[in-house]
């Protein structure tokens, strides 16, 4: 059974992607390039796409909680 994960919305993207390359298909779904929104805490990037910080965060927890 998956693990579940706790995604804290501080975190920057490209800290996110580092740490479970598994959400990286997350953002860029999302319109978050990786490259020149990655230095973005994923609360502020989420804010600049107008986009749902929870349900972002969900779709995050869910990717990096899957078994690979």
């Amino acid at each position: 059974m998956a693990q579940d994960i706790t995604i804290d919305p501080s975190i920057l993207v490209n800290d996110m992607v580092a740490a479970n390359p598994a959400t990286a298909p997350v953002f860029t779904r999302a319109g978050i390039d990786t490259c020149c929104g990655g230095g973005l805490p994923i609360a502020e990037a989420a804010r600049r796409h107008g986009l749902d910080l929870d349900a972002l965060v969900s779709e995050l927890a869910k990717a990096a909680s899957a078994p690979v």
